[in-house]
C-alpha cells in the first residue's frame, strides 16, 4: 500500500475472507496475526477465571438491593458462624482510603452509611468453596432504610445531594461566535441515548496473592496496571511498591476491562486471611457493579442558510452519570467539543452537563460523549437536508470539516481531516441488490429467517453519518509510555507495561522491532507493574505512544548494533541500512546478516515517548484539548418490517481516514468490530432500569449484537494521509466507527420509515409506519 496516497480496501461482506494484500513476511504494513489468536479460538487460552493457586479460597459479594437507602446496621455475625468461611470483610475493615475514583474519590468499595445504586457493594466473603462463599454473603444481615431515588437527571439539579459536594459532577458552557445570529432555516430535536453496557468477554476475574513482605500480588485482566497498583495500595494502606499487579487472562475490552470493585476486595481478604483469594464475578454482578455508558438527552437546534450552509448550532447535553463521577467530565468534554461533528460551524452555542443519579454508575466505554452527540447531529442534518429538499449527502458536503477548519472550541484542525472524500466514498459505492419481490424466494425478512413478518410490508432505507473521535487523552493529560528492547540470541524481547485488549498492541510491536532490527523472532513479555508504566489501554495511546517508546528503543539498539560496523568502514549509521535480516551499505560493499552481526551479544535500549500537551477547556469551553482526531464516513441499509417495527440491516459501507495501514487485516477486524458494536447501540444494547433498579441483569435481558446480526461490512476505502505528529503516521481505529455506526443504522430507518426515529436503541414502535 502506497504510504502517502489515498488507498481502496477491497470490498467484502463481514466473515468473507480477508481481500489479498502484497506478500510481506514481516515488519510494517504486514497482515501479522495476533500471537493469542489460535488460542482463543480454540479455547485454549488461558482467562482470569482459570487462574488457580495451592490453599486458593473463593470470594463472594454482598451487593444492595435497592437504588438508594440509609444502611441501619450490618450483622456478619451469620456468616462468620459458618462453617469454612474465612473472612467476612466491610467498610469498617478498609485500613486505608475507603473511596477511588477518577478526578473525585466519591465512589466507596463498600457502602457504609447509604446505598447510592442498585448493586453497591456492601461486604465481602472468603470461604473454602465458592457455593459457601455465596451463602455466607447471603446470610449477611443488612437492616436498610428505602429512600427515594433520583432516577431522572433532569430532576438531579433540584435533588437532594447525593454526595457531600452535590450532584453536578461538571457544567461547560461553550461560547463560540454571536449569540445573536440565526438562520433562514431552523430545525429542533429532542434525543436519548440509553445506557450501553461494556459486556465484557469472559467473567471478570482475578487472583490475590499473599507476600512475605506484608504486601499483596494481584492477578487481573487489568488495562491499566499501574493505576490500579497505586489504587490498590491506597486503599490497602500500603506503599505502593509491596502491591503487584500482574495482568493476566486479557480476553477483549470495550471499556475498563476490570473494575476496581472487582479487585479491591480480593486484596483485602487475601491479607486478611493469608491465602491467596479467587473471585470470579457472575454476569449478573458485572451488570450491576460495572460502568456502563452515559445515558444521555439532547436538545439540538440548527440554523442554517437557504443553501443549507450551517449558520449557528444550540444544544443542550446533559449526562446522566449515575451513582458516581468515574470519568463523567472527560465524557462530558468530549461531548461538549464535538457536540457540531465534523462540520464547520461559525457559531455555536453548547450547553453540557453530567450529573450524579442513583442510576447505574456510567464510566468509560470507547467513544464515549462523541457517539451520543453523533446520533444527535447526524438526525438534525437529515431534518435539515428534509426541509430544504436536499439529499442527505449534499448538505454534508456543504459543510463538512477539512484541514486547518477551526472547531467551535476555538482549536484549528492541523491534522489530516479527509470528511469530503470519506463521504464520497461511501455515497458512490454501489448499493446491494434489492430481494425479489416474489415471497417463494429464499430472502431474509427482518426478524431473521424465521421472521413473522411478510415482503410487502418491508422497506428499504438508505442512511449515512459521519463521525469524529479524540486519540490520546484530552485536556491537559500527560501521556507518556515506557518501553525496553532486548536483544539477545538472535531473539527480540519487548518490555512494556502496555496492554493489548484486543487492540492488537503485541502484534505491532512485533512488527516494530522487525522493521527497525531485521529480526523475525520478537517476543512480549507478560506485564505487570515492576515495569514502567505504559498508560490506560483507551483512545488508540499504545498504537501512539506505546508504539512510539518501542520504536525509539529499537532505533537505539540498531544504533548501538550497526556503530560497530559503521566505524570498521569508516561512514555513518545512516549509510546502513536493515532489510529481510541482512545489513547493507549504500555502495553494496558491506552485505552481511543480523544474526552474524550479533554473535551472542546482548544489546538493550530504554525510551519513552510523550506526545504534546493539550490544554482543559476553559470557561467558555476554549481550548486546545485534543492532541489529534480520526474521522469516518457510514451508509447503512436497512430493511424494515413497517408493521412489526423489525429491522434487519443489510449492509454497512465504511470510509476511513487511518493515517497509516499498519497491519491490514488486523485494522479491517477493527473496523468490522467497532461497526457491529455500533449496530448493537443502535438496535438492541439498552440495560434497562425501573426506577433505579436494573432489570434482567443478564444476557437474555440485555441482547448483545451476535454473529447472526451482523451485516455485510463493506470498507470502500481507507484514507492514508499521515498525522505528522502521531507515531508512525497511523490513527485510532475502532473507536470511530463505532461513533459513527448508531447514527447511519437510525438514518437509514429514517429512511425507509418516514419516522423521526430519535432515541437509541431503536424500539419497534419507532419503526412502524400506520398505513
Amino acid at each position: 500500500m502506497s504510504n502517502d496516497a489515498a488507498t481502496t480496501a477491497t470490498p467484502r461482506a463481514a466473515g468473507s475472507p480477508r481481500p489479498e494484500q502484497p506478500v510481506e513476511e514481516r515488519g510494517l504494513g504486514a497482515s501479522l496475526p495476533p500471537t493469542d489468536a489460535r488460542a482463543k479460538t480454540e479455547g485454549t487460552f488461558p482467562y482470569a477465571s482459570d487462574l488457580w493457586a495451592e490453599g486458593l479460597l473463593w470470594a463472594a459479594i454482598l451487593r444492595a438491593p435497592h437504588p438508594s437507602a440509609r444502611i441501619v446496621s450490618v450483622d456478619t455475625s451469620a456468616a462468620l458462624e459458618m462453617k469454612g468461611v474465612r473472612a467476612v470483610i466491610t467498610h469498617d475493615d478498609v485500613p486505608g482510603d475507603k473511596g477511588y475514583g477518577r478526578r473525585v474519590a466519591d465512589r466507596p468499595v463498600f457502602a457504609s452509611t447509604v446505598v447510592r445504586h442498585h448493586g453497591e457493594a456492601i461486604a465481602a466473603v472468603a470461604a473454602d468453596h465458592p457455593d459457601t462463599a455465596r451463602l455466607a454473603a447471603a446470610a449477611i444481615a443488612v437492616e436498610y432504610e428505602v429512600l427515594e431515588p433520583v432516577t431522572d437527571p433532569e430532576s438531579a439539579f433540584e435533588a437532594p445531594p447525593l454526595h457531600p459536594d452535590g450532584n453536578l459532577i461538571r457544567h461547560i458552557p461553550l461560547r463560540y461566535g454571536d449569540p445573536d445570529v440565526t438562520g433562514e432555516v431552523v430545525v429542533e430535536g429532542l434525543y436519548r441515548i440509553g445506557r450501553q453496557d461494556p459486556a465484557p468477554i469472559g467473567a471478570e476475574a482475578g487472583l490475590a496473592v499473599p507476600r512475605p513482605d506484608g504486601g499483596v500480588e494481584l492477578y487481573v485482566a487489568s488495562t491499566d496496571p499501574h493505576t490500579d497498583r497505586d489504587l490498590a495500595a491506597s486503599f490497602l494502606g500500603l506503599a505502593p511498591d509491596r502491591v503487584k499487579v500482574v495482568v493476566t487472562g486479557v480476553p477483549g475490552a470495550t471499556s475498563d476491562r476490570e473494575d476496581p470493585g472487582f479487585q479491591l476486595p480480593l486484596a483485602l481478604l487475601a491479607l486478611r486471611t493469608g491465602c491467596p483469594v479467587k473471585l470470579v464475578a457472575t454476569r449478573e454482578e458485572s451488570f450491576l457493579g460495572h460502568p456502563h455508558r452515559h445515558p444521555t438527552l439532547l436538545r439540538y437546534r440548527h440554523h442554517a442558510d437557504a443553501d443549507g450552509r450551517l449558520v449557528k448550532v444550540e444544544a443542550q447535553l446533559l449526562l446522566d452519570a449515575g451513582a458516581y463521577a468515574d470519568d463523567s467530565a472527560e465524557s462530558l468534554a468530549a461531548a461538549v467539543a464535538f457536540a457540531c461533528g465534523p462540520y464547520v460551524v461559525p457559531h455555536a452555542f453548547i450547553e453540557g452537563w453530567a450529573v450524579r443519579t442513583n442510576n447505574p454508575p456510567a464510566g468509560h466505554v470507547r467513544g464515549e460523549g462523541a457517539m451520543q452527540v453523533c446520533a444527535a447531529y447526524e438526525a438534525q442534518m437529515d431534518k435539515l437536508a428534509a426541509k430544504l429538499g436536499l439529499d442527505p449527502t449534499d448538505v454534508r458536503l456543504r459543510n463538512v470539516l477539512s484541514t486547518g477548519d477551526i472547531l467551535p472550541t476555538g482549536q484549528t484542525v492541523t491534522c489530516p481531516a479527509p470528511v469530503a472524500e470519506l463521504l464520497h466514498a461511501v455515497r458512490d459505492y454501489p448499493l446491494p441488490a434489492l430481494p425479489k419481490d416474489s415471497p417463494e424466494d429464499d430472502w431474509l425478512l427482518p426478524g431473521g429467517p424465521e421472521g413473522a413478518g411478510e415482503p410487502g410490508a418491508v422497506r428499504r432505507g438508505v442512511g449515512y453519518a459521519l463521525g469524529m473521535v479524540h486519540m490520546l487523552g484530552a485536556e491537559g493529560a500527560d501521556e507518556v509510555s515506557t518501553a525496553t528492547v532486548r536483544v539477545h540470541d538472535g531473539v527480540a524481547t519487548v518490555i512494556c507495561a502496555a496492554v493489548d485488549t484486543g487492540s492488537g498492541f503485541a502484534t505491532l510491536a512485533r512488527q516494530i522491532v522487525q522493521d527497525v532490527l531485521g529480526i523475525d523472532d520478537v517476543r512480549m513479555a507478560p506485564v505487570d507493574t515492576d515495569q514502567p508504566p505504559a498508560g490506560a489501554s483507551c483512545h488508540g495511546r499504545h498504537t501512539w505512544v506505546s508504539g512510539g517508546a518501542v520504536e525509539r528503543a529499537a532505533k537505539m539498539v540498531r544504533t548501538q548494533l550497526l556503530q560497530p560496523l559503521a566505524h570498521q568502514f569508516g561512514m555513518s549509521t545512516e549509510l546502513l541500512q536493515i532489510a529481510d535480516g541482512k545489513i547493507t551499505s549504500y555502495d553494496g560493499v558491506l552485505s552481511v546478516t543480523v544474526a552474524e552481526v550479533l554473535d551472542g551479544k546482548e544489546l538493550w535500549a530504554t525510551a519513552q515517548c510523550r506526545p504534546h500537551p493539550t490544554e482543559p477547556l476553559d470557561d467558555s469551553g476554549q481550548g486546545d484539548a485534543f492532541v489529534g482526531m480520526a474521522f469516518c464516513a457510514v451508509r447503512a441499509v436497512v430493511d424494515v418490517d413497517i408493521e412489526l417495527g423489525a429491522v434487519r440491516v443489510v449492509e454497512m459501507a465504511v470510509a476511513q481516514d487511518v493515517g497509516r495501514v499498519l497491519n491490514p487485516a488486523q485494522l479491517a477486524t477493527r473496523i468490522e468490530a467497532g461497526v457491529t458494536f455500533g449496530v448493537g447501540t443502535a438496535l438492541t444494547e439498552n440495560l434497562r432500569t425501573s426506577r433505579g433498579t436494573v432489570r434482567r441483569p443478564d444476557l437474555t435481558g440485555y441482547a448483545l449484537p451476535t454473529a447472526l446480526d451482523a451485516p455485510d461490512i463493506r470498507i470502500v476505502k481507507l484514507v492514508e494521509e499521515r498525522d505528522v505528529v502521531a507515531s508512525f503516521g497511523a490513527k485510532a481505529a475502532s473507536a470511530v466507527p463505532i461513533v459513527t455506526s448508531p447514527a447511519a443504522v437510525a438514518a437509514a430507518v429514517r429512511a425507509a420509515t418516514g419516522r423521526p426515529v430519535n432515541r437509541l436503541p431503536i424500539r419497534p414502535q419507532a419503526a412502524v409506519t400506520h398505513t
